[in-house]
């Protein structure tokens, strides 16, 4: 992590222990505008810091990602109604690979992990208003698990979030975060 990032929301409970952080939820936490439930939510645990241009964010989650909603991963963010958040989030009994894109209003797509490993590696390219998500699957190859539109401005705030919108004291891990020059715009191999 780095030496200029910053809070939103931060949590009672952190810690750097070598190159990872861990994170302590508080109860009631998440990031969430209107769409569907009608309510709006801007208590999420953010650790940022501040990028102009384009992008690749990378990290490392872990965690004890076991009660509805809990969750954890990259958010980017250029205010409070537009931003996205990307990671692990427990829904419908099982770990998926979760994305909410939010442009006012909030949506929500799934991939449920047919097993769950003990921890997963995401990234998160900006090209322009294009955001495009990827994850390691076992194999060592990065997938795509979504490819979308977000406004930002020049400089946004890049990091990582955790959130248990259901409990406090979810406890998620973060290693090897990066954020370097973006990847080749190429989709496919």
């Amino acid at each position: 992590m780095h030496s200029d990032m910053q809070w939103i929301n931060e949590p009672k409970n952190w810690r750097m222990k070598g190159e990872v952080l861990h994170v302590e939820t508080g109860q009631g936490t998440d990031f969430w505008r209107k769409t569907f439930y009608g309510f709006t939510r801007d208590t999420g645990h953010f650790y940022f810091r501040t990028v102009s241009g384009d992008f690749t964010a990378t990290v490392t989650i872990g965690g004890n990602i076991s009660s509805l909603y809990d969750q954890c991963g990259l958010m980017v963010r250029a205010s409070d109604t537009t931003w996205i958040k990307t990671g692990a989030e427990f829904a419908d009994g099982v770990v998926n690979l979760s994305t909410v894109i939010t442009n006012g209003f909030s949506d929500w797509s799934v991939l449920p992990l047919a097993a769950v490993p003990q921890e997963v590696t995401i990234r998160l390219t900006r090209h322009g208003e294009a955001i495009r998500v990827q994850y390691l699957d076992g194999e060592g190859i990065w997938q795509l698990l979504r490819l979308g539109y977000l406004d930002l401005s020049e400089s946004c705030q890049v990091g990582v979030m955790s959130c248990a919108p259901e409990r406090a004291g979810f406890e998620a891990t973060f290693r090897d975060f990066q954020i370097s020059d973006p990847i080749s715009r190429d989709l496919h191999d």
